[in-house]
């Protein structure tokens, strides 16, 4: 995803980096519609045109999932398909990457309060029986990670969930077959979210690679989509309560200094 709006200016832009042919309708296969709607407006009828303007001279399909205050002086921070951009409010310029506070040595992209709300939004719109949980009692932290049953990372990391738990960590998996809807891995996750016992049938399948075939209505195609619109570009995504992106797999001791860091710049003001 990191650079498909560079892409664009070339004429070949995706979204989904990550993404297949859709499989057919049905519960296998159909993605359910976005679970939040899209409410993007700056507050001025006329920025919000030029930005919706640039846009579709980008690519005919790009919308503004987010418009919102950015750190640059002219300009709007504007979210497309969970990517964020910086674009002037005459339309006329685009940037895209790290904007780095020098004096505070902060990279005001990583720490922007809009992309954060606006993962946090959608992350918390999938309810928690539709999420496969494996926590501690009392956790002190609680993390949304988007996983396959595939990834050697997604593995490593489910090997190390009892070490998390004792961390204070509670880990909420949601599915994203990385493989995109259609694949064997798809098959394989609805499989394990279709399971009389979720949590044995997915520590199964990352630890023996195989899963009884089963199929029911399930929200996999949908948590799938609703990952590509945070970001997702790999498994395992892991993000925190507010919707801090904190990459992808970190050892439990780490993970636990990651929250503990973040929680302290929240309490500080240092992500506002």
């Amino acid at each position: 995803m990191t650079r498909l709006l560079a892409f664009a200016l070339l004429g070949s832009l995706s979204l989904s980096a990550c993404a297949q042919p859709a499989a057919p309708g049905g519960a296998t296969g159909k993605a359910a519609e976005p679970a939040v709607a899209k409410a993007a407006s700056s507050g001025d009828a006329t920025v919000d045109a030029n930005i919706d303007k640039a846009l579709k001279q980008l690519g005919p399909q790009l919308e503004a999932d987010y418009i919102g205050k950015a750190p640059l002086p002219g300009f709007r921070e504007v979210i497309v398909g969970g990517q964020l951009l910086y674009i002037s409010d005459d339309g006329k310029y685009m940037l895209q990457g790290s904007v780095i506070d020098i004096a505070n040595r902060r990279d005001l992209s990583q720490t922007s309060s809009g992309l954060r709300n606006y993962r946090k939004q959608l992350i918390a719109s999938v309810p928690r029986t539709e999420r496969i949980v494996f926590a501690p009692p009392n956790p002190k932290y609680t993390l949304s990670v988007f996983t396959d049953v595939e990834c050697g990372y997604c593995r490593k990391m489910h090997s190390e969930i009892a070490e998390y738990n004792r961390q204070g960590i509670a880990v909420e998996y949601l599915a994203f077959p990385r493989m995109g809807l259609g694949s064997q891995d798809h098959k394989d996750m609805i499989s394990v979210w279709c399971a009389s016992d979720r949590r044995k049938a997915l520590t199964d399948a990352k630890t023996s690679g195989t899963v009884a075939a089963k199929d029911c209505t399930n929200p996999v195609a949908r948590e799938y989509d609703l990952g590509q619109r945070v970001g997702v570009t790999g498994t395992p995504a892991v993000f925190a309560a507010d919707g801090t992106q904190l990459g992808g797999y970190l050892p439990p001791a780490q993970m636990r200094a990651a929250l503990d860091k973040l929680g302290a710049a929240a309490t500080a003001g240092g992500m506002k």
